[in-house]
């Protein structure tokens, strides 16, 4: 982190710059995150506690974030605030989900694509004192989640060619860190060329109007934008809002190299729309969506960027107004 950036942390957990704490918070911190440091971490409780009765704890291992939010939500914190990436972020709306405790986050991954969602700055200093005026403007709120497998997800999942490209980028955390948005491009260069041009899995996703839509990948989502490259948001589905109960998506019919560089315009330009492209069938307003293996294979599942291995069948639904958060 910047020298600049330390600096303003500093001068926010000056004790001149405190006031009575009003509420209980719980701050989650992945420790392993892209850009979360110990000498980070300290600078951003002590500031914290200017207007907060601030608890911190770092997660030792995986949906270790999940157990702590339990416990969290049962002693009472008046919020819990995730300090990583969107897999901190994913876990902690599973512990907290069905419960009255609000989450809210700090960006400490390489995307935040949630803390981003939520109108939360994605530079860790103005986050912190979006988090500290947000101290005299308390308004939590309900929102959606989605459940994919009985796993929760805050924005998106992913089956086909982006949990491919989630899978490689995964097994390599330092380039990851180091190139963000263009190590995940290669990623996906890569996917695409060695999976998805010759004899790619093939899948259908079944909609509750009968409808059955076959490709190669599909991708639900609970919100928008789908994610960002640097400080672009990607839009994938359309007619999807945090808090309208519904889900939305995509089915790419086929991923061919003649094809994806068209599909990768639309996905990144402000004005195309990704569900007009001849290869793309898009769908919305739905409570659940089934999406099968049509060749045995099992299909490759990312949910909120997070891996989780592959599956012949995946069912995704709504659960409506499962979270609170406060941001």
């Amino acid at each position: 982190m910047a020298a600049t950036s330390i600096e303003a942390l500093e001068r926010l957990a000056s004790p001149s710059a405190a006031s009575a704490p009003s509420r209980r918070m719980l701050v989650i911190v992945n420790p392993y995150a892209t850009t979360v440091s110990a000498r980070l971490k300290h600078l951003v409780v002590y500031a914290l506690r200017g207007r907060y009765e601030v608890d911190s704890v770092e997660t030792q291992a995986r949906n270790h974030a999940t157990e702590l939010c339990r416990e969290a939500a049962q002693e009472g914190y008046d919020v819990v605030c995730a300090f990583g990436g969107d897999g901190t972020f994913n876990e902690v709306a599973n512990g907290l989900a069905g419960s009255e405790t609000p989450m809210t986050c700090l960006p400490g991954g390489s995307t935040n694509v949630f803390c981003r969602i939520l109108g939360i700055p994605n530079d860790v200093v103005d986050a912190t004192e979006h988090l500290l005026a947000m101290a005299d403007d308390w308004q939590p709120r309900a929102v959606d989640l989605g459940v994919v497998n009985e796993r929760r997800f805050l924005f998106t999942a992913g089956v086909g060619l982006d949990a491919s490209v989630t899978r490689r980028v995964d097994a390599r955390p330092r380039l990851k860190a180091r190139f963000g948005p263009w190590f995940y491009a290669a990623a996906a260069v890569g996917a695409v060329n060695s999976e998805y041009v010759v004899h790619p899995r093939r899948l259908v996703a079944e909609l509750p109007d009968g409808r059955e839509l076959e490709g190669v990948t599909a991708i639900v989502q609970n919100t928008t934008p789908y994610t960002y490259f640097a400080t672009r948001p990607i839009d994938l589905a359309a007619g999807v809002e945090l808090d309208d109960g519904t889900l939305a998506g995509v089915v790419l019919r086929r991923a061919s190299p003649l094809e994806m560089p068209t599909v990768t315009w639309r996905a990144l330009s402000p004005r195309a729309r990704m569900v007009e492209h001849r290869r793309v069938e898009g769908f919305s307003g739905v409570g659940e969506v089934t999406i099968r293996s049509l060749d045995e294979r099992g299909l490759p599942l990312q949910v909120d960027g997070d891996y989780l291995g592959e599956l012949p069948e995946i069912v995704a639904r709504v659960e409506p107004g499962a979270l609170r958060v406060v941001a």
